[in-house]
């Protein structure tokens, strides 16, 4: 599951793909790092690998999926800026469930900037608390969609 079919290995992730399959090429603390990459990066091969499920906590990429999933409906951050027209408050671009790319439905909203902290795969919308927005942007883009 961790093969690369080309034949090259990129040092940040992949590396962790030879350590596993050449364990005696590695000193324990490269041996624990590239588990963690693994276990990270690649979970579905961890657990394939290990006979094991991860748990919530053991695995930033299972963690991201599950994340996602549960917030899938939600309006999800993809850009935030500091608003030059509302003090205090931040200006958010949102898409539901965080998507990206041509043909996806985007609003703003302005979120107080003292409650507008990202978490660790993003900040949802609390459509009853944060108010669509439909004023002058901060935004590039969006001031010339406005104009």
């Amino acid at each position: 599951m961790l093969r690369s079919y080309g034949g090259w290995y990129e040092e940040d992730c992949h590396w962790a793909a030879v350590a596993q399959a050449f364990p005696q090429l590695f000193t324990d603390f490269e041996k624990a790092c590239a588990e963690k990459s693994i276990r990270d990066w690649y979970p579905d091969a961890w657990e394939a690998i290990h006979g094991r499920v991860l748990e919530p906590g053991q695995s930033a990429k299972k963690d991201e999926r599950a994340f996602f999933e549960k917030h899938a409906d939600d309006w999800v951050v993809v850009s935030a800026i500091r608003c030059e027209h509302q003090a205090e408050f931040t200006e958010i671009i949102a898409t539901p469930g965080g998507k990206r790319g041509p043909g996806t439905e985007a609003r703003r909203f302005l979120v107080a900037t003292d409650e507008y902290h990202v978490g660790r795969f993003g900040f949802v919308i609390d459509v009853a608390r944060h108010r669509v927005y439909g004023g002058p942007s901060s935004f590039m883009d969006w001031q010339r969609r406005d104009a």
